[in-house]
């Protein structure tokens, strides 16, 4: 990743892990489990935040002068993804990836 700083290197990292666990439990463990981890709303946030977060990621690793205002976007909706899966429950893993994602973002956005 050449001429990328390790900031932004972090932050390319912590956007594709949590661009890969929000689609992931999304498409496999959400759809599973039923109930309140599918609700619309929530589904969608989750499908959501990973492309939020695949966006940034590739906004980033191709240079874009734009990336941080989409990285300021993403930080967003991954505190909003974050507190909606706090709220359903069972979901540490996607709230660790969205808090990381969210932090690393934020510095990039500043």
């Amino acid at each position: 990743m050449d001429g990328q700083s390790s900031e932004m290197q972090a932050c390319i990292e912590a956007c594709l892990s949590c661009y890969r666990t929000c689609l992931g439990m999304a498409s496999r463990h959400r759809l599973e489990a039923g109930g309140r981890h599918v609700e619309p709303e929530h589904f969608r946030l989750m499908l959501s935040c990973a492309e939020a977060c695949r966006a940034s990621a590739e906004l980033m690793l191709i240079g874009s002068a734009v990336h941080r205002h989409q990285c300021a976007a993403c930080a967003e909706i991954c505190a909003a993804c974050a507190r909606s899966c706090e709220e359903i429950g069972d979901m540490d893993e996607c709230v660790a990836a969205c808090r990381a994602c969210e932090a690393a973002c934020r510095k990039m956005a500043a």
